[in-house]
């Protein structure tokens, strides 16, 4: 098969790395990919956000199945306009990606579902949400409406805090995605991510994890994308996992499904969990970034497979075939991010680094230039391996970081601690 994957960053290439690994790959094209990923795939220059461009290039290129990576893609109609054109695609509708480009859409289906969620309200004036906020008090959560690449999130410990977030989202700091705002009780407890195959009709749970997304160590510091992630996640024991498909996931497949927008493709489901049940926090329509390189590590070729039957409404009797392992990667970003950072920095000692199927550096925000490396972006590599122990895998990853010379760049030292405590 020829295979088109839609993405840049370390996701999509850990994705690469899994396709590449099943007999069914012949061809494997990414765009716009990254320097990592042309290592392994073919890189295309390609507006990922076109779908007429997307079609065009999978019918000039024979492509047999599409991965859409990113949301952006997926809320900008990308996956309709392929299945349109009769190519067999990976993610889901515009329409059904609104359960992650609309917090208060989600609300709005949790509602109507019953799936236990955290309370909240929906604001399109300032002073009305600042009134909100003055009345239910601190700690309160902020979200801007729509997406804003991992930025529309505040978990406000102070009213001050609060107000600033709403001052910034409706002063235009998120533009669009920040003319509706969602305010929500503050949910105390573990927070874990479950990912779940969905192809409109059935559902396949396929993996947990738990993601650090604060900068600093000991979970302190500014929000980020995500600085690293382990998976499994201990704290979504079975019963747990059980209580979230039947009081969740079911329920939002069954009501997307019964308003003629069925829900095909990864439905990532961030959960609070607190005395043995979870909460909704919120969901997202691809695999998480950096738990799917934990989640790829440990699936491996199997991971194209279920993906296709996913795409082909074939869920059903499928199966994952999980080795009784763990994985832990470590984000090495660039200094300051998440705030202002520098490009250009040449990172060196990754041809050193042993490449298998439980050691795997993915290049996340990576240039080649004149035959170097270099970093292009904020979060910049994913130190990935695999290990019977989290403790192990924990080990091997921090063991390959301490090889890496990338004077320009940084990493949290402490990922897996809630697993490992």
């Amino acid at each position: 098969m020829n295979i088109l994957i839609l993405g840049g960053g370390g996701r999509e290439h850990a994705l690469a790395w899994a396709v590449k690994q099943n007999p069914k790959c012949d061809r494997l094209i990414v765009a716009p990919g990254n320097a990592g990923i042309a290592m392994l795939a073919e890189c295309a220059d390609l507006d990922i956000l076109d779908g007429a461009a997307v079609v065009g290039f999978a019918e000039a290129n024979a492509v047999d199945f599409v991965i859409v990576g990113p949301e952006a893609p997926l809320a900008a109609g990308v996956a309709d306009a392929l299945r349109a054109a009769g190519i067999p695609t990976f993610g889901p509708s515009a329409a059904a990606a609104r359960l992650e480009a609309s917090k208060g859409f989600t609300k709005e289906i949790c509602d109507a579902c019953g799936a236990p969620t955290a309370g909240y309200a929906r604001f399109t004036d300032r002073a009305a949400a600042e009134a909100h906020v003055r009345a239910q008090g601190a700690p309160i959560v902020v979200k801007a409406d729509g997406l804003a690449a991992g930025k529309g999130v505040v978990v406000a410990m102070t009213e001050a805090e609060a107000l600033a977030a709403l001052a910034d989202m409706f002063g235009g700091g998120l533009g669009a995605a920040g003319a509706e705002v969602v305010i929500e009780e503050f949910m105390e407890g573990e927070e874990a991510s479950l990912f779940v195959l969905c192809d409109g009709t059935d559902v396949l749970p396929v993996g947990s994890a738990q993601d650090h997304k604060r900068a600093g160590e000991g979970d302190t510091g500014p929000n980020t994308g995500g600085m690293g992630a382990y998976s499994p996640a201990p704290v979504l024991t079975d019963a747990v996992l059980a209580q979230a498909m039947e009081e969740i996931v079911k329920p939002t497949v069954a009501e997307m499904a019964r308003r003629g927008t069925p829900f095909q493709g990864v439905l990532y489901a961030g959960l609070m969990i607190r005395d043995g049940r979870a909460r909704l926090v919120e969901y997202n329509v691809r695999f998480g970034d950096p738990e799917a390189q934990a989640l790829m590590m440990r699936l491996g070729a199997q991971a194209f497979d279920l993906i296709q039957a996913c795409a082909e409404g074939r869920l059903a009797g499928q199966r994952v075939n999980w080795a009784d392992d763990h994985a832990l990667t470590v984000v090495m970003a660039a200094a300051g991010y998440p705030g202002a950072y520098a490009k250009g920095s040449q990172i060196r000692g990754l041809e050193e680094l042993p490449e298998d199927s439980s050691r795997m550096v993915f290049h996340a925000g990576t240039a080649e230039r004149d035959g170097r490396i270099v970093a292009a972006g904020g979060r910049v590599l994913n130190v990935t391996a695999r290990g019977a122990s989290l403790a192990e895998a924990r080990e091997r990853a921090y063991g390959m970081v301490d090889r890496i010379d990338w004077p320009g760049g940084f990493c949290r030292r402490d990922i897996g601690w809630r697993g490992l405590r």
